[in-house]
């Protein structure tokens, strides 16, 4: 598949890597949910760097054991081996892989001895490594090394409040930016790909297309794109549902329904208070924004606890807080939540009649002449949406 491109925000990293917006040369951390692009503007920036002056690492794949993370990348490296043999030679243990790790780091060049730029994918999981003896603080250490080297570096991470707490006093080359929702025009250039158009009224068909995914997929890159293509694959007419779309992608087992899952899952399991944050997630699908007391009350459970509970799932970004009242940071994991975290999986008139309410709860207010693919959101849901499965 192709790698969808982010002009203004590829440009914005860019420059903060080469230090022509003043102020010398910056590291810029990513951050942005779950399915919000990260991995792919990195994938973008090594190749419009280049494979041998660039190295992308995806750190959640590969933090295992320190010993085993600085093989792995020291074999899939582009950089010339000598810039940290060295240093690898005196590794040991945990301790001592860790700072070869962070040796090749600071010394690698690319070729004709030209800073290195390394993209580290979900650079918090190297908190991993802090249950090996010595590593009590492996970020702490990666964060001072990093803001001290002649390489380059970008990073990302999903945790949101977890980045702010570590960097808030970090050095001031870091800059954080948070990956933006997609626009209009570059949901455009996500669903025109491969797509050819002809003519005034395909065209105008297209707008109304882009116009229904942008408001369906929150501005979200992963979803958009599963949306899109699934509309596509659905309808062989060319006159695309996306409704009937997002809800085929709903249904057990398909790919949106996975890529939840998998959200929630990992989320969860990065947190404290396990069930109980379940429980609350619950509370929040029947309803929100809810305030600490009213979720207390359904709870069954104390404010006091109550509000550990909803500090832990801020800290990995499950949730947000406006105003004092809490709700789901995203829209579509709370969709699936409603849908799938109950004792058997939903029917098909289930999920018809809750992504019925979801497009409605999305959509623009109505304007006096609504585009056509917009009407699909206000049909009855009383016959199925013909929900299939998506491989």
């Amino acid at each position: 598949m192709m790698i969808p491109e982010r002009p203004s925000l590829e440009r914005r990293v860019l420059a903060a890597l080469d230090g022509s917006q003043g102020g010398g040369a910056r590291i810029p951390v990513l951050l942005g949910g779950c399915g919000s692009g990260k991995t792919s503007v990195l994938l973008r920036l090594r190749d419009l760097i280049g494979r041998t002056s660039s190295q992308y690492i995806d750190v959640e794949r590969v933090a295992t054991t320190p010993e085993r993370f600085l093989k792995t990348l020291r074999d899939a490296s582009p950089f010339p081996t000598h810039t940290y043999a060295q240093g690898a030679s005196r590794e040991g243990g945990a301790r001592e892989a860790f700072d070869a790790w962070l040796a090749f780091l600071e010394t690698a060049r690319a070729p004709g001895s030209a800073p290195a730029t390394f993209l580290l994918d979900e650079f918090l999981e190297l908190r991993t490594f802090e249950s090996f003896p010595g590593l009590r603080a492996v970020l702490r250490d990666v964060v001072g090394m990093l803001a001290s080297s002649g390489n380059r570096f970008v990073l990302t991470t999903r945790y949101v409040a977890r980045a702010h707490r570590l960097l808030r006093d970090a050095p001031a080359q870091f800059e954080l930016i948070h990956v933006a929702p997609l626009s209009h025009a570059e949901i455009r250039a996500t669903v025109t790909s491969g797509h050819e158009v002809h003519g005034e009224e395909d065209e105008a068909t297209r707008d109304d297309l882009v116009r229904l995914v942008h408001a369906l997929a929150d501005g979200r890159p992963a979803y958009a794109r599963l949306i899109a293509d699934t509309a596509a694959v659905m309808d062989a007419r060319g006159t695309h549902d996306p409704v009937g779309a997002l809800a085929a992608l709903l249904a057990p087992g398909s790919a949106l329904s996975n890529a939840c899952r998998f959200c929630y899952e990992l989320r969860l399991h990065r947190a404290r208070g396990y069930g109980a944050l379940k429980a609350i997630l619950d509370v929040l699908a029947e309803e929100e924004p809810l305030t600490l007391t009213e979720i207390a009350l359904r709870l069954r459970r104390t404010p006091g606890s109550t509000k550990d509970y909803l500090s832990w799932l801020e800290d990995v970004d499950l949730i947000v807080s406006r105003q004092k009242r809490y709700s789901f940071a995203d829209p579509m994991l709370r969709l699936w939540v409603r849908l799938h975290c109950r004792p058997a999986p939903p029917s098909e008139e289930e999920i018809a009649r809750e992504v019925h309410a979801y497009v409605l709860s999305h959509l623009p207010a109505a304007e006096p002449s609504a585009p056509p693919a917009l009407a699909l959101a206000t049909r009855e849901t009383d016959k199925s949406w013909g929900i299939i499965e998506i491989d």
